[in-house]
Order: C-alpha cells, then structure tokens, then sequence
C-alpha cells in the first residue's frame, strides 16, 4: 500500500478518537491495520499541515507522555489542547492512561 494510503487509515484511525480521551502512537497503529508501527503514526501525524482536521493532540506515547518537547510552540501547545478537552495532567506531566484512554481499539478500520 502506498504511503499515502496507509497515512489516510492513520489519519481516519486519529479523527475517530473523542474528544477528552487519547490513544497511544501504538494504540492508533493497531486501529489502522498496521500493528507494531507505532513510529509510522509519528511520521505521519508530523507531516500533517497546520489547520488540519485531525485530533493529533490526543495521541500520546505508551506511557501516557506527550512526546514533543516541552515549549509553548510544541508539547506545551499539545497539552494545552488535551486541557482545554478536560484530560488531567499529573505532577509528573504524564496522563492517567486508565482514566484518559480511548477503549474502543476493538474496532479495525479494516
């Protein structure tokens, strides 16, 4: 499947997970058909443009972390969003994954 394909199934994988809930780089790479490419969904969420449609703030690594650096133009602006959706940061800055976790991986966009 060409790039471009398997960056659509990411993307329609990504606009499926509610608002106030994430999902891991992992968990959206199972959802799209693509299991164990967790790093195919950063490389696609990274080339998405600005004022896209897709929630790319509410995926978050395995350990419940936003992945991008820490400063108001990146990882500051990403937890801002999650924020403002109601998702709790802990003192460590990291997501209550129990709490927080979109549970419908079950369903394959497939």
């Amino acid at each position: 499947m060409a790039k471009s394909g398997l960056y659509a199934r990411i993307y329609g994988a990504v606009k499926r997970i509610p608002k106030g809930r994430v999902a891991t780089y992992g968990q959206v790479a199972r959802l799209a058909g693509v299991p164990g490419h967790a790093r195919l969904v950063g490389y696609a969420l990274h080339s998405l443009r600005e004022g896209t449609d897709v929630p790319w703030h509410r995926v978050v690594n395995a350990q419940g972390r936003i992945s991008l650096p820490p400063d108001p133009e990146a990882g500051g602006f990403q937890r801002a969003l999650l924020e403002s959706e109601g998702v709790v940061f802990g003192a460590s800055g990291s997501i209550d994954l129990k709490k927080h976790q979109w549970k419908k991986e079950r369903e394959s966009l497939l």
